[in-house]
């Protein structure tokens, strides 16, 4: 069998695109036909070569996204040939495959537990969570990741209050999918902070109060105003960068104010931290993945989005094809889009 399929050779250069041929099944592994690939931040930094050394070129790429099952493994009972499912690089139930390897042009090209730019993809047990027929591909696309990292953030790690106050540091998927939440859970005050007017906009129409422009405003000041002083209750960093992460420990209340930092900053990169403000109470976590356990609350989005309660339709701002990865992680790495998705173009889709 074979794929198409965008390969990462060399860092800071294009994915190219080529045909591979699958090898068979592993026991505990699932092919699956990808229908929609979320274009993530992190995936940016690997192709830039800011994760620091790769020791697995040349690889596949691609960590969340949706499709169906065409063929199962020996041992896989979590889904079966058919089955709709979400693919995410979170860990659930199931068998546990770390790789895999597809023959190209070339030679060998190294694939984890889980890629997504490709038409067809050899999948680990563990990094599949099946959904019903009746959720969109398109949208389920987003529950691998951007759902999981910024709502589960907002639900599973901070456990926002109804009343709250929060500020989030980039609207790109994460951080959209952290408004949501936010306003899921009836925070009161609900800011974005980004340096995109359309981005502001976005973050507004999916439920923040306030939007802040980085470029054009005074952050701080703004923050200051808005919440008399005090700070806020939360803070979430997605934009990745030193400066936001060290504004979003300063802008949470003292005591009790709690800052996430959930972006990815470059290989090597610090930031700084005044050990006064944990004397004063404030706190500061990681996140791996919105705390996400993907059997348990994959399913929820789901019953969420078809209640109306989580428009994911009005996150995804652009759709490429496999043949534009490219053009995909450029326009992400200028600030164009928000959460864009590749479409296999080649899928037959049974939906909508």
């Amino acid at each position: 069998m074979k794929t198409q399929a965008a390969v990462l050779y060399e860092l800071n250069q294009p994915l190219q695109n080529e045909e591979l041929t699958l090898p068979a099944l592993k026991p505990g592994q699932v092919i699956v036909e990808i229908a929609y690939s979320g274009v993530c931040h992190s995936q940016l930094l690997e192709a830039r070569g800011k994760r620091g050394q790769d020791r697995f070129l040349p690889h596949t790429m691609g960590h969340e996204g949706a499709g169906i099952v065409r063929e199962v493994g020996s041992g896989v009972k979590k889904v079966r040939e058919g089955d709709r499912v979400v693919l995410s690089w979170i860990k659930g139930s199931g068998a546990d495959i770390p790789s895999t390897q597809y023959q190209g042009s070339k030679g060998v090209v190294n694939s984890g537990a889980i890629s997504t730019f490709l038409q067809y993809g050899i999948i680990s047990e563990n990094r599949l969570t099946p959904i019903p027929e009746t959720m969109p591909l398109r949208e389920a696309a987003l529950l691998g990741c951007a759902i999981p990292t910024g709502a589960g953030i907002v639900l599973n790690t901070l456990q926002v209050r109804p009343g709250s106050s929060v500020v989030i540091f980039g609207v790109g998927g994460i951080g959209l999918s952290a408004v949501l939440a936010a306003n899921l859970m009836n925070a009161t005050l609900i800011i974005a902070v980004d340096i995109f007017d359309h981005k502001l906009e976005q973050a507004k129409a999916l439920g923040a109060t306030h939007a802040i422009n980085a470029q054009t405003q005074d952050v701080e000041q703004v923050l200051e105003e808005l919440t008399g002083g005090k700070g806020v209750d939360y803070a979430i960093e997605a934009a990745g960068r030193r400066q936001t992460m060290e504004m979003a420990i300063a802008s949470v209340c003292a005591p009790g104010g709690l800052a996430v930092l959930a972006g990815n900053l470059p290989a090597g990169e610090r930031i700084s931290l005044d050990p006064f403000d944990l004397i004063r109470g404030k706190r500061v976590l990681g996140t791996w993945g919105g705390e996400t356990n993907p059997d348990r609350d994959i399913p929820r989005y789901v019953t969420l989005y078809q209640s109306g309660k989580l428009p994911l339709e009005k996150m995804i701002t652009d759709s490429y094809s496999l043949d534009a990865i490219n053009s995909a992680l450029g326009d992400l790495e200028s600030g164009k889009v928000g959460r864009a998705v590749i479409s296999n173009c080649s899928f037959k889709r049974d939906e909508q």
